[in-house]
C-alpha cells in the first residue's frame, strides 16, 4: 500500500530539531520596528532556527504582515493579568508583560531562546540551546539604577554583579537569591510548568517588576546563570565596566532610558557615551540592510534554511489544523 503522504510529511517535519527564538509584542506602536531588527539581526549572525512572535490581540494586521514578510512565525495569545485590583504595586507598561508567560504553552518546541523586542542578536547563540535541560538560564541583573530603589539590595548599595564591594549585612538575614533580567532566557516549554505559572499568578501579587519578579520567584531553584555577554543590559556598562569586554559581546540589551535605537536622541542620561552612539547604529546597520530582508535572504542559495523553515511552517499548519496549537500565519519562502 502506497504511504499516506501527509502523514509520512508530517511525521519528517515532527523530527526536525523544534527549537525557536521567541519575542513578544503588544499594542500599535513603534516596538515592531524593534522585533524586525531582532528578526534581520538573527539572519545575520546566521541562526538555523526561526523567530516565533507571541502577539495579543491588539497587534494591528499591517504589523502583523510586516513581521510575517520578514520570515517571523505569528502566533496570537490571549493576555494574562495580574490579580484584580492589585496591579497599583507594578509599574503600569509592565503589567501586560504577564502575557509573556503564554509561551510556556508552545510545546511543539522543545526548547526556546526568549528575546525581548528591544534585544539584537550580534553573535550567533544558537548553541544555547545544547545546554542541559530543566533549568532556566538567563544573566543576573543588575541593583545599581534608581528603578531599583525600592529594594533592600539598592538600600544597602549590594549588588550581585560585585558581591565583594558591598558585603551583604548580616542583620538582614540570608543574603537575597541570584536574580536575574528576564529580557532574555534560555527555557522549555511545558504544560504542567504553564498551568502552574497561570494558577501561581493568580495568587501572587504583582511587585514594581511585575512578571520579572515572578519569574525570578517561580524559577528561583533551577536558575543557571550565564554570562552577560548573552544579555548586555546597558547600564551595566557604566555602572559595572569591569564585568564587560564589549568586543566580545553577542546580545544587548537597549534597556535603558532612551536607548531604544528607533526613539535614539542621545538626550538622555548616559545616552551621549561613545560606546552607547555605536551599539545604536549598530543596530541601525542591520535593521537598514536591505539584503537582510526574508524575501533577499531565502531564495539567495540559503535553500537548507528555507527547507528547513518551510517543513516548520507545514508543520505548525498541520498541528492549527487539529487543533494543538493556535497558529496564525506564517511566511512563505517564495
Amino acid at each position: 500500500m502506497a504511504p499516506d503522504i501527509t502523514t509520512t510529511g508530517l511525521t519528517k517535519a515532527a523530527i526536525m530539531p523544534t527549537r525557536a527564538y521567541v519575542t513578544f509584542l503588544a499594542g500599535n506602536g513603534d516596538y515592531v520596528k524593534g522585533v524586525v531588527g531582532l528578526a534581520k539581526g538573527l539572519r545575520k549572525a546566521k541562526s538555523k532556527y526561526p523567530l516565533v512572535v507571541a502577539i495579543l490581540p491588539d497587534v494591528p494586521e499591517e504589523h502583523r504582515d510586516i513581521l510575517v514578510s520578514q520570515g517571523c512565525i505569528v502566533k496570537e495569545i490571549e493576555p494574562v493579568y495580574p490579580p484584580e485590583n492589585q496591579t497599583q504595586f507594578a509599574m503600569a507598561y509592565y503589567v501586560i508583560n504577564y502575557s509573556k508567560l503564554r509561551i510556556w504553552e508552545f510545546v511543539e518546541y522543545s526548547k526556546m531562546i526568549y528575546l525581548d523586542g528591544d534585544i539584537q542578536v550580534f553573535e550567533n547563540i544558537d548553541h544555547l540551546f545544547d545546554l542541559p535541560d530543566n533549568y532556566f538560564y538567563a544573566v543576573m541583573d543588575c541593583f545599581c539604577e534608581k528603578t531599583w530603589s525600592h529594594s533592600p539590595q539598592y538600600k544597602v548599595g549590594y549588588c550581585q554583579q560585585c558581591p565583594d564591594k558591598v558585603k551583604w549585612p548580616a542583620e538582614l538575614g540570608p543574603k537575597p537569591p541570584l536574580y536575574f533580567n528576564a529580557g532574555m532566557f534560555v527555557y522549555e516549554p511545558n504544560m504542567t510548568t504553564y498551568r502552574d505559572l497561570l494558577r501561581t499568578v493568580k495568587t501572587t501579587p504583582p511587585t514594581p517588576f511585575a512578571e520579572q519578579d515572578f519569574l525570578n520567584m517561580f524559577f528561583r531553584d533551577v536558575y543557571k546563570p550565564i554570562p552577560p555577554v548573552y544579555n548586555l543590559v546597558l547600564a551595566l556598562m557604566w555602572r559595572h565596566p569591569e564585568n564587560i569586554e564589549l568586543d566580545k559581546v553577542k546580545v544587548v540589551h537597549y534597556c535603558a532610558a532612551g536607548s531604544k535605537p528607533w526613539r535614539y536622541t542621545g538626550e538622555e542620561q548616559n545616552m551621549d557615551r561613545e560606546d552607547i552612539k555605536m551599539l545604536v547604529k549598530k543596530w541601525w546597520d542591520i535593521y537598514n540592510d536591505e539584503s537582510l530582508d526574508y524575501k533577499n535572504t531565502v531564495p539567495a542559495g540559503e535553500a537548507g534554511a528555507g527547507d528547513e523553515q518551510k517543513n516548520l511552517q507545514a508543520f505548525l499548519a498541520a498541528l492549527s489544523k487539529a487543533g494543538v496549537v493556535n497558529y496564525v500565519s506564517a511566511p512563505s519562502a517564495a
